[in-house]
Parts: C-alpha cells; structure tokens; sequence
C-alpha cells in the first residue's frame, strides 16, 4: 500500500509539526500552492513527489521547471513512488491567464496523454487541479470542471482521482464516484492509501 499526501490551494499552518508524525511514501500536489511552501512540504515528509499546475501557478519553461524535486506530470502518465499518475493541470479559460484552456482544448490535451502513454500498466491516481463536469465543480465560469476528464475517467478507470481548485470554504466536500473511481477534492490536504494496481494484478495472475 503506498501512503500518498495531496495538497491544494491551501497553505496549512504550522506545516512542519503537523506532518512530523505522517508516514508519507508519495506527495502530489494539484495545484495553486507557492513552489517554496511545496518544496518545504517535500523536504519534510521525504518522499518522492509530482504536480499539475494550477491556474494561479508559473508557467514551466526552460528556466523554471517548478518545484525543486517534484515530476511534473501535466499531460503526461508517469510512474512515480510506486504509483502510475496521469496528470492534466489547469482549468477552463476565464480570462486567458496562464494554465487555462477552452474546453475543446483540453479535449485535444487529454486526447495527446492517453495517445503518449506507452505503458500497458494500470494508471493508479488521476491528479488535476480542477474536477470533472458536474462532478464537484462550481456555476462560475472560473470554476466549471472539465468535460474531457469523464473520458479520461472512463478509459484509465483510476483507483482515485485527486483534485483542488473548488474551495470548500469550511463545507465538507464529499467524495464522488464514477465506476471504480473516487474522485476527491484534497483542498487543502488529504492522506489516501492505494494500493498500485499493477501489483495487485500480478498477485491475481499469481505472479
């Protein structure tokens, strides 16, 4: 079982000493949190980690790669502590700010990832910093979820599906599910245990 972290848009307070006690074995973060404060959070739980970009986040270039020691995952599928992640980063376009895409666009950008993904393998966690349509998002158009992530869900079939983007602003957010996936918001962090499905597969196969 790998113990994954994921954060959020939400710095947490007093970050060192609430994470001291965490067995962490992966960190992912979805999005809109300061590159130093991720990079403290790594530092402190020290484990491998991966992230998308959120709509509030620096655009990657080739002389800023985001945050020290983190696999950005954005439009790819990778394996990264034990887990295979896809990742989509981003969110509908509002008001043409950086990490923002029309809904046909990420239609094409989730359509590139599942078409580069050379890997039979199970994916493990679908990590995006804003949720499907419908599926948790909000009425503003800077918080309306993404269409292209149902096909996305329904062709990788995930064990989870980890997003922030829509503040819960003290609400409990419940966990969705569509098929084998739950899909949860981690504002501001959440700890999930999975179990890599390749694995479990090769113990099914009796491998």
């Amino acid at each position: 079982m790998v113990r994954v972290l994921a954060v959020a848009d939400e710095e947490v307070l007093a970050v060192r000493s609430r994470l001291r006690d965490l067995r962490i074995d992966l960190l992912l973060a979805a999005g809109d949190l300061p590159w130093d404060y991720l990079e403290r959070v790594a530092a402190e739980v020290d484990a491998p980690a991966a992230f998308v970009p959120g709509n509030h986040d620096p655009v990657v270039s080739r002389t800023s790669t985001g945050p020290r020691g983190f696999v950005a995952v954005d439009e790819r599928i990778v394996t990264v502590g034990g887990l295979r992640v896809a990742g989509l980063g981003g969110c509908v376009r509002y008001n043409g700010g950086a990490h923002q895409y029309t809904q046909a666009q990420y239609e094409r950008r989730a359509r590139a990832m599942l078409a580069h993904d050379r890997d039979d393998a199970p994916v493990d966690v679908l990590l995006t910093h804003a949720p499907p349509l419908g599926l948790g998002d909000d009425d503003d158009p800077s918080h309306v979820g993404i269409a292209a992530l149902h096909g996305v869900l329904e062709s990788l079939r995930p064990t989870w599906h980890l997003h922030g983007h829509i503040h819960p602003f003290g609400m409990v957010k419940g966990d969705r599910q569509v098929g084998p996936t739950t899909v949860r918001n981690v504002i501001p962090w959440h700890v999930v245990e999975v179990e890599p499905r390749a694995a479990a597969a090769a113990v099914r196969r009796g491998a």
